[in-house]
């Protein structure tokens, strides 16, 4: 930003517009900054303004209806405001349409990685978002909504490696999400698998794994249901006086492209 003494004053503006419900006066603030100052203008907001208030703008857009926030906010900055987003939900549809709230979820979380053909940033967002446990709750919650096509890229990353092709019985958009988060981090993949497979702990037993169709059947593997686990986001949103922090949980990487 050319004018660095600007800054505080247009992260006000946009804190103040996004927490009086003016998404859209926020992102018509954003866009006046990037013509008048250029795009670092708008980085430099998303960096200073607190991470309830990014999730909070951003959680008016998705994959259809692209903000400048979507295509510029910082990796960091990204993962930070995904501890907030459950905040955004209304309580009723946790209980009422979880799937309602998953494919809005999927939505943001597909509208931001997939905004820029950068692979060096998609990476940076995935491995950023995947490192918290919020972040790892929120890609539970997304494989959630297609367990049998997770359970089976797990085996072909197993069995492939870094010449794995993504294909599945299913087209289902949630694989190339996956695979792109296996592949940008090793443990961020780990991590979402064991949120919503909390019995296994290295990604080859999922390779073994069957998935049964079969409602009534018995199932075979514990799994998280996408309600229990949005409930278990709700619960990781942070007090705004306390910064959302990298998750504790220990590494279990599994070298699953070496």
């Amino acid at each position: 930003m050319s004018d660095n003494s600007n800054l505080p004053a247009l992260s006000k503006q946009v804190t103040e517009l996004v927490l009086a419900g003016s998404i859209e006066h926020a992102e018509e603030a954003f866009a006046e900054a990037a013509d008048q100052f250029g795009d670092l203008a708008v980085v430099e907001v998303l960096n200073n303004i607190p991470p309830q208030v990014t999730a909070l703008h951003m959680a008016g857009f998705d994959g259809g209806k692209m903000s400048l926030a979507t295509l510029l906010v910082p990796p960091k900055a990204w993962a930070d405001s995904l501890a907030f987003i459950a905040a955004t939900w209304q309580d009723d549809l946790i209980e009422d349409d979880p799937e309602r709230i998953a494919e809005s979820l999927f939505a943001h979380i597909h509208g931001v990685v997939f905004s820029t053909d950068d692979e060096d940033r998609r990476n940076e967002l995935l491995a950023a978002a995947s490192a918290t446990d919020h972040g790892a709750t929120v890609f539970a919650i997304l494989f959630s909504m297609a367990p049998k096509e997770i359970l089976e890229v797990a085996g072909e990353i197993i069995s492939k490696g870094p010449y794995l092709t993504g294909q599945t019985s299913s087209d289902n958009d949630v694989v190339p999400l996956a695979i792109a988060l296996a592949q940008a981090s090793e443990d961020g993949w780990d991590r979402a698998l064991f949120e919503l497979f909390p019995e296994f702990r290295h990604s080859a037993d999922l390779a073994d794994a069957e998935y049964d169709d079969d409602p009534d059947a018995e199932p075979s593997i514990l799994q998280r249901s996408t309600r229990e686990l949005l409930y278990r986001l709700r619960k990781q949103v942070p007090s705004t006086r306390s910064a959302a922090k990298p998750g504790s949980r220990r590494s279990m990487g599994t070298k699953i492209f070496s």
